[in-house]
């Protein structure tokens, strides 16, 4: 059994976006993962204890306790501006004046 697993955690913004790749020990939950990579220090306004999490694109509702695999994109997202029912009446009303 390997002493450690190679996985990425992710974030972007529209001006910068950050890939950190480091190694952890197997069991390593999403959440502890993130927090050793420090990506919060790249991005000093990051709440993590706010933020959403996912892994290659599906959302998970428990990153303490969801576990990863070797080769992991651990993915933090930020928090939507509009709801997107809202961004689709807003468009249908302009659309219709």
């Amino acid at each position: 059994m390997a002493d450690t697993i190679r996985v990425e955690v992710a974030y972007a913004l529209p001006q910068k976006q950050k890939i950190l790749a480091l190694d952890v020990e197997p069991g390593t939950t999403l959440l502890e993962a993130v927090k050793q990579s420090g990506i919060e220090h790249e991005f000093p306004d990051l709440n993590l204890d706010e933020a959403k999490y996912g892994v290659f694109g599906k959302a998970t509702r428990t990153p303490d306790a969801d576990v990863l695999q070797e080769g992991d994109r651990v993915e933090i997202y930020r928090p939507l501006i509009i709801d997107p029912k809202q961004a689709r009446a807003n468009r249908a009303a302009k659309a219709k004046k």
